[in-house]
């Protein structure tokens, strides 16, 4: 029973971190985008 819960606790970390990156790489190219409109790259 407490290996099952030790599963279960570890795999929704491992999904917590990936959602955590994936958030923060699209901020970073948000910001990316406004700096680049921002200085006359943007098409």
């Amino acid at each position: 029973m407490r290996a099952v819960f030790t599963a279960a606790m570890l795999a929704t970390f491992a999904l917590a971190g990936c959602n955590t990156v994936a958030g923060v790489g699209e901020d970073i190219s948000g910001a990316a985008r406004m700096v680049q409109n921002g200085v006359g790259g943007g098409y």
